[in-house]
């Protein structure tokens, strides 16, 4: 494709739509043009010169668009785009995680049998290039352990809580006010949007899929005032941190909130910034850290995979053809914080051992080990129950 003009038929129009179509206008860009946009109300003034259509036909039967950009929320609708674009052997661009994480093994076994191109590097954490580092720089032997936040609202909402002292409620709301959280904010603030991007970042990490339902996620919306109270008593604070890492050539895989000391590098990550630590047999940590939402950040990124493509680049997920591939296991025991409300919910959990037991009329909790397949087994009444539980780890 080197040399060529990239002629964009693009789905969507929203946040991340427009700041793609305002970077490019921005930068005045020569080789790259948004020839025709695909939205599902035309009725809707946007106010810029771009033909727009409702029919996805439109896009794929003219002959003169020769790349596709998938940016809309609709998890299925993004995956019947992407599929027909590689069998159409057109470079498609997506940013729609969910998708990703569901489909990325079939996705794969397409883009080698058209040898098409799919990059998606703006669908992990925005504005930082997590997935193509990873992919380029990183040996799959050397990498221990890749955990951050990635999560811009999540994060927001407790950077409010943290630092400006505002109740779980108020952060949520103006996280919703300013367009950093969703009106239903349930996938960003249940660690649902973190774990489609772990599950991504993981197969160019250690070249190793592992579906959604396999891993152990809870969020941040049963966080109560007397948690918050907790962390600071215990001089840290709460972070929505997905975690995935290689322990004797076994891989284990969470989300959830983590109780971070001060001496951790994501604990000074705040408001809608992300940040990813690496971490490597031989060279220790490395912290990648950004803006992981909005419409310029994300849009730059979208532009960055799109350029990429005009030098013929691919993911080429060398590390899933490695003969020693790690097995992933939920059979991993680490230190949580559980706060509950009475001895049924208690009793929910099997605690290999209890460092500290505190019990009032209004507050109650448990910190002690537990493992993270006990975990994934109650997790579903774990969101049902008016309980909270958060990985405490040592240091």
């Amino acid at each position: 494709m080197n040399g060529k003009k990239l002629n964009i038929g693009l789905f969507g129009f929203g946040t991340v739509g427009r700041g793609l179509y305002d970077v490019l206008k921005r930068i005045g860009s020569k080789n790259v043009e948004i020839k025709r946009v695909c939205v599902r109300d035309l009725t809707k003034d946007r106010g810029v010169d771009v033909e727009f259509t409702d029919k996805a036909d439109d896009i794929f039967n003219d002959p003169t668009i020769n790349f596709i950009v998938e940016l809309i929320d609709d998890a299925d609708a993004a995956y019947d785009i992407v599929k027909r674009a590689l069998k159409m052997e057109l470079p498609v661009v997506s940013g729609n995680k969910k998708m990703l994480a569901h489909h990325i093994e079939e996705l794969i076994e397409l883009q080698a049998r058209y040898n098409v191109a799919l990059l998606y590097d703006a669908s992990a954490c925005g504005s930082i290039p997590v997935i193509r580092n990873l992919e380029e720089y990183y040996d799959n032997d050397l990498l221990t352990s890749v955990k951050g936040i990635l999560n811009g609202s999540s994060n927001f909402i407790l950077s409010k809580i943290f630092n400006e002292k505002m109740s779980y409620a108020d952060a949520l709301k103006l996280a919703q006010d300013l367009g950093f959280a969703e009106s239903n904010p349930t996938l960003d603030i249940d660690g649902w949007d973190s774990l489609f991007k772990l599950i991504i970042i993981t197969i160019h990490a250690f070249g190793l899929y592992v579906p959604p339902q396999d891993i152990f996620t809870f969020g941040i919306s049963n966080m109560n005032d007397d948690d918050i109270r907790f962390a600071n008593e215990k001089e840290r604070r709460f972070k929505l941190v997905a975690h995935v890492e290689k322990i004797d050539n076994k891989l284990i895989m969470s989300v959830m909130p983590q109780l971070i000391s001060r001496n951790k590098y994501i604990y000074s990550v705040e408001d809608e910034f992300n940040g990813v630590v690496i971490k490597g047999l031989f060279y220790d940590k490395q912290f990648m850290f950004g803006r992981g939402a909005g419409a310029y950040p994300t849009g730059s990124a979208v532009l960055s995979d799109i350029t990429a493509c005009l030098y013929d680049y691919k993911y080429e997920y060398k590390k899933r053809n490695d003969s020693q591939l790690p097995r992933y296991t939920t059979d991993h025991s680490f230190r949580v914080y559980y706060r509950y409300l009475d001895y049924a919910d208690l009793d929910l959990i099997k605690f290999e051992s209890v460092s500290e037991n505190y019990i009032s009329d209004d507050f109650k909790y448990v910190v002690g080990k537990v493992s993270l397949r006990e975990l994934h087994k109650v997790q579903d009444e774990l969101r049902r129950r008016n309980v909270f539980i958060a990985a405490y780890p040592n240091d």
